[in-house]
């Protein structure tokens, strides 16, 4: 039994992750990578990201990150570890992490108790986490937390976040949906990706997501005008509850006035965020 207002965990999941996600998509991560040698994007992508694991090869990162084509990551990894270590990674995203909310944010912001307050209601959320059968979440949580509040939220947010997506892969693991099928479906939503932007980023070539597309037809959830039938929408929103019921605790742990409290405050960050260039313009929608 919940007591928790329907979808208020996943509605502070949806404005929590962007504090963690935008540090990727940010020309700090991108300046501090390269400063340690690792100018290919892709290269810098999974070196942070995967970080946290040690070094790693390609099939750590193909099973856990699912999406990515295998011989896109092998392109990186190992490789990329003899160029800088997984310990100088973890420290130039934190730099990267410092720098980009700064930027986006402001000083005022990144000092203000509405910071420290967001940054303690987080990692009292993390208390709940659990590390079984989820990798990426149990690899950071090993990492220790950060002393500053709004690197501390960043932290926060990126175990959030990693909880809820190694127990989204378990659901669609089990809905049969392999990576295309999953990014095809998601995008079809209206709410994923471009396909543009996932096949420049993900490996996959045109021929592979048609096929895809393909297959989700013959499974009558998805139409010939590339929109997803009355069964696929049904799939989808099963998907949704199935990750929502899988990454419950945190939330119930916070209780409802912490989760609502949560989300006010990450929505006004994440609002402050995405008015200064957060995210690229063509990351989103089905172009």
């Amino acid at each position: 039994m919940t007591s928790l207002p329907a979808r208020a965990g996943r509605r502070c999941h949806n404005v929590v992750n962007p504090l963690h996600s935008t540090v990727y998509f940010s020309p700090d991560f991108t300046a501090e990578l390269a400063a340690l040698g690792v100018a290919d994007g892709n290269d810098a992508y999974f070196a942070g990201r995967a970080a946290a694991f040690g070094r790693v090869g390609p099939g750590v990162v193909a099973a856990s990150f699912y999406n990515f084509k295998y011989d896109l990551i092998a392109k990186a990894l190992p490789a990329v570890w003899d160029v800088a270590a997984p310990e100088d990674v973890l420290a130039a995203r934190l730099r990267s992490a410092d720098s980009t909310l700064r930027r986006l944010l402001g000083d005022e912001a990144v000092a203000s108790e509405a910071m420290a307050e967001a940054a303690g209601l987080a990692l009292r959320a993390t208390e709940a986490c659990t590390r079984h059968a989820r990798p990426l979440y149990a690899a950071h949580a090993d990492l220790p937390v950060p002393q500053e509040p709004h690197l501390a939220f960043w932290h926060a947010a990126t175990l959030l976040r990693e909880h809820r997506g190694d127990g989204h892969l378990a659901v669609l693991l089990d809905a049969g949906l392999d990576p295309v099928e999953a990014l095809v479906s998601h995008t079809a939503t209206g709410k994923g990706m471009a396909p543009k932007w996932i096949l420049a980023t993900r490996g996959w070539t045109q021929d592979d997501w048609d096929a895809a597309a393909g297959r989700l037809r013959e499974r009558g959830l998805l139409g010939a005008d590339g929109e997803l039938t009355e069964a696929g929408v049904t799939l989808r929103a099963e998907i949704e509850s199935a990750t929502d019921r899988l990454d419950a605790a945190p939330y119930e742990h916070l209780g409802a006035a912490g989760v609502s409290r949560l989300t006010e405050l990450a929505t006004g960050f994440v609002g402050a965020a995405l008015a200064a260039g957060a995210f690229p313009a063509d990351l989103l929608g089905k172009s």
